[in-house]
This record gives structure tokens, C-alpha cells and sequence, in this order.
């Protein structure tokens, strides 16, 4: 549990990296996994913007979010939520796989996500993640 990964996202497929996240935040990849017993490992995403997208999803694809405002539902592009705040569009795709109640929240916690190549989680001693966990 104590155990965190650097993941490099540059080059790869946004979805399928989103699913090895949530598998390894999960503890799915371990003998070990119990679904009401928190045993997954910490993950530190770097180079979040360079993240590859499929197809025309950047054209395509949109979010919706609601403000809280009558008449306040918003659209934003696959693309562009990627070039404003790529850091939140994974940590987005990465919630939306987990559990929905507290455990899911603490593993989301145990998510990092950086859009640069560097990150402050030294003292952590992370190992590097070698593609399918």
C-alpha cells in the first residue's frame, strides 16, 4: 500500500491509460485485491499533456458539467480540456472508473498528476511503471 508508481503518459492512448491507472489504484493487479479493503498502490502521472488521443475525440468528444446556475450547463471539447487542464481530464477519466463511495475517494487521493516531466513525490521512491502492471 505503500508502494507509488511514475507512470509517463507522453506518447500514450489517453483511455488505456486511464484503465491501468485505475486498475493499479484499485489493487486489481494484485493476488491480494479485495473490493472493500483499500490495497491498491499510489500512482504519480507525469507529462499528462502529451497524452495521445484516437480518432477525432479532440473534435468530438465533448464534457458536460452543470455550475450550479440556472441555465448554467457547459460543453467543453475533448481538445481543448486537454490543452487548458490535462492534469483534470485524467484525474477525471481515472474517477470515473473507480468505486463511487469513500474507498474510491481514497484512492483517488493516492492519484498525482503532473503536466511536466518533473513532480515533488522523491521522497516516496516511486518505481518506474512498466506498461500492463
Amino acid at each position: 500500500m505503500n508502494t507509488w508508481r511514475v507512470v509517463d503518459a507522453d506518447g500514450q492512448v489517453f483511455g488505456r491509460l486511464a484503465t491501468e491507472i485505475a486498475t493499479v489504484l484499485m489493487g486489481k493487479h494484485t493476488p491480494r485485491y479485495t473490493p472493500h479493503i483499500l490495497v491498491g498502490e499510489g500512482v504519480i502521472v507525469v507529462n499528462a499533456g502529451k497524452v495521445k488521443l484516437t480518432g477525432n475525440k479532440g473534435e468530438t468528444r465533448e464534457y458536460t458539467y452543470w455550475t450550479g446556475y440556472t441555465g448554467g450547463l457547459r460543453t467543453v471539447k475533448l481538445g481543448d480540456y486537454r490543452a487548458e487542464a490535462p492534469e483534470e481530464l485524467i484525474r477525471l477519466a481515472v474517477r470515473r472508473m473507480l468505486p463511487k463511495n469513500r474507498i474510491g475517494a481514497a484512492m483517488l487521493r493516492r492519484l498525482k498528476v503532473y503536466s511536466g516531466a518533473e513532480h515533488p513525490h522523491v521522497a516516496q521512491k516511486p518505481a518506474a511503471w512498466s506498461g500492463n502492471s
